[in-house]
Order: C-alpha cells, then sequence, then structure tokens
C-alpha cells in the first residue's frame, strides 16, 4: 500500500510540474508576442561623401552627397536635416534620398561661388527606419573650383542625378553598357524596353546598368525624384538656350568637323554636323555651351576630342532638334535635347543624355562624368 500511495504521489508531483512548466513559458511566450520590434540596425553612419572633406576643385554647378552604410528613412533626409552653408549662410537647395544608393542628395538652386568654401552638415535629425537616430552631426568642408574662361556653367539640380533621363521612352538593343542611374518620367516602368531588368521596391536593375533604373510608377520616393529631376532638366535646357550674346555664330555654316573649339558661347540658328573628328580644347575649369536650334549629327566612326585639360562635365550642348549619334562614333558632353537621342550601333560617349522625349540605344556605352 505505502508502494502505491509513493507512485501516485511521485505522479501527482510530475503533473504538476509539468502544468506549471506550460503556464510560465506560455505566458512568457504572450509577452513576447505583444513586444514591439527592436531595431537591431544602429544608428546612422555616413560611409563616404562627395566632393571629400577638405577637398578643393569642386564644381560650382554640382551636387553635394553623402552615402550612408545603410538604409535611413527617407523622411528624415529633408532640408532642415541636410544643409550647405557659407560664411554661417545657409544656400537655398532641393534634398533628395536615393534610396537604392543610400544617398542623401543636395542639388543648390543657383551656382556656388568660385573659390569659395562651404560646410555641408547632416544633423542627428537622420534615422534609421526603426527610429534609432544619428549620435552626432556629420559635418565637412570642401572648396569650389576657380573660374575658368567662357559662360558660365549650366546648373542642372537633381537632373545631374542621372546619366540618362528621358520622358517618354529609354530602349535599349543589348548588350549595351551604362554607368551611372538612368530615370524616366513620366512615362511607366513598361516604356523601358530591351533591359531585361529584375524590379524591386522603388528601383530595379540590369545587367547592362551598372546602377539603377527608376521610372515613374515606382513608389515613392521614386516617382516625386523623378518628378523634380525632369522639371530640373527643362530648366536647364531653358537656361542654356536662352544665353544671349554668342562668340560664334554659325560657325562653319553647320559643319564643325575638323575644328578645335576653345571655350565659349556657340549659336547655330541650323542643324550641325560633324562630319570628322572634332577637337575640344581647353583647360579643366573651362566651360562651352553650344546652341542648336536644328538637329545635331555625328557621323560614323568620328569622334569628339578632348583637349588641353577640357572635361565633359564642363560641356553642354542643347539641341531643339534631334542628337544622332552614328555607329562607332565617339561623343562627349552634357546633350539637353528637347525631342530624342538616339546613339547607333556601338557608338559611346562620355557625358548625360537628358532628353524631353526619348532615348534609343544600340550596344551603346555611357559614361557618367561626376559633377
Amino acid at each position: 500500500m505505502k508502494k502505491k500511495r509513493s507512485l501516485k504521489k511521485y505522479a501527482l508531483l510530475v503533473a504538476t510540474i509539468i502544468i506549471v512548466s506550460m503556464m510560465f513559458f506560455g505566458c512568457d511566450a504572450d509577452i513576447v508576442a505583444d513586444d514591439p520590434p527592436v531595431d537591431t540596425q544602429g544608428p546612422p553612419t555616413v560611409a563616404s561623401t562627395f566632393p571629400d572633406n577638405a577637398s578643393t576643385g569642386a564644381n560650382v554647378n554640382g551636387t553635394i552627397t553623402a552615402t550612408f552604410d545603410d538604409t535611413v528613412d527617407p523622411a528624415t533626409i529633408n532640408e532642415v536635416t541636410f544643409t550647405v552653408s557659407s560664411g554661417g549662410v545657409d544656400i537655398l537647395g532641393v534634398v533628395t534620398y536615393d534610396a537604392p544608393n543610400k544617398k542623401a542628395i543636395f542639388a543648390p538652386t543657383t551656382n556656388l561661388d568660385y573659390v569659395t568654401e562651404y560646410t555641408a552638415t547632416l544633423s542627428t535629425g537622420v534615422e534609421t527606419i526603426g527610429n534609432t537616430a544619428m549620435t552626432e552631426d556629420k559635418v565637412w568642408a570642401f572648396t569650389t573650383a576657380a573660374d575658368g574662361i567662357g559662360p558660365a556653367p549650366v546648373n542642372l539640380r537633381t537632373a545631374a542625378n542621372y546619366v540618362i533621363l528621358a520622358k517618354t521612352a529609354i530602349s535599349t538593343v543589348p548588350d549595351s553598357i551604362i554607368t551611372g542611374d538612368i530615370g524616366l518620367s513620366p512615362a511607366a516602368e513598361s516604356y523601358m524596353t530591351g533591359f531585361s531588368q529584375t524590379d524591386a521596391t522603388g528601383y530595379a536593375t540590369s545587367f547592362q546598368v551598372n546602377g539603377f533604373l527608376y521610372a515613374a510608377d515606382m513608389v515613392t520616393p521614386t516617382s516625386s525624384n523623378l518628378t523634380t529631376a525632369v522639371s530640373d532638366m527643362e530648366l536647364a535646357y531653358t537656361d542654356a538656350a536662352g544665353r544671349s550674346t554668342p562668340d560664334e555664330l554659325n560657325l562653319g555654316s553647320g559643319e564643325i568637323g575638323g575644328l578645335s573649339l576653345v571655350p565659349g558661347l556657340y549659336k547655330w540658328t541650323s542643324s550641325v554636323s560633324i562630319g570628322s573628328d572634332v577637337t575640344i580644347t581647353g583647360g579643366a575649369n573651362d566651360t562651352w555651351i553650344f546652341q542648336i536650334d536644328g538637329d545635331l549629327g555625328i557621323g560614323n566612326g568620328f569622334d569628339v576630342i578632348l583637349a588641353g585639360g577640357a572635361q565633359a562635365k564642363n560641356i553642354v550642348w542643347q539641341v531643339a532638334g534631334e542628337v544622332s549619334m552614328g555607329t562607332g562614333s565617339h561623343f562627349e558632353g552634357i546633350v539637353l535635347c528637347q525631342t530624342q537621342i538616339v546613339m547607333n550601333t556601338s557608338a559611346s560617349m562620355n557625358g548625360r543624355l537628358l532628353a524631353q522625349s526619348n532615348v534609343a540605344l544600340d550596344h551603346a556605352t555611357v559614361t557618367n562624368p561626376a559633377l
């Protein structure tokens, strides 16, 4: 009898332990489930800036950027948290956030002053998605370049964020090679053809693009960034087209092949053709604006050649008509076109293609000159 009572007591003890354990762990599970998610990302950290801290020679019409080591909350990147100043006075600018590149971008509304120190600041108001703020302000300084020969640079503002920007369509006959981001607005992503892109939230990728693809029907902030960029592209076109008192009018009657073009403002009331190599010669800070009322075409196998330190980022081609780059040709500069831009088979360029209609590429190469 004693043995049976002992077994009963043992069984009762085991059952009690099991019930208490279930109650304890069950309650704990409920507590964990109801707890808010923990932000494990840590505070935002700036991995790099452009221009670099203490650097000199920055473009007066360039953008100022900071790239983070991880994604931040786009809503916390704005004109309050990202400022640029000189002599203690803030300058006006448009602030955007490029989520795929983890990049905050400040585009000055007007050109900066030459040979002037500027200070850029990202404040502790910048946060992660989980509301972890920067632990201290990120501050860096840079000095702009000296004035060169030629017209005042054209300010691209946020359009400078793209190596190709168009309104109606962007197409490629594979394989093209594009270095930099491309944007399309107000047309939708379906009007980006030939890229075999892979979609993600707010952007797409393509094996032909060393960068990202953006279109108007992608989620915010992509859609709003593109609306601003297209408006800035149109403003830049108007600026370039409105420059008066050209240094050269109708040079070469529109045929500029074989010429050497020094810094200045050039205007043609007709179309312009490049029927042999043309050289753009000048210093690193010199500028050129080419105003063309008609079309612009470079023939098959011919090149635009830079000499004397001239840089593509300081050369603007403002074209009211169409732009055509012949098979195997090479081009330099920023193209602001009111209609379409076509790069034929194996054409290449160092610059930007900014079109108010479409851009069509055929096994083409486009390289982005940093501003």
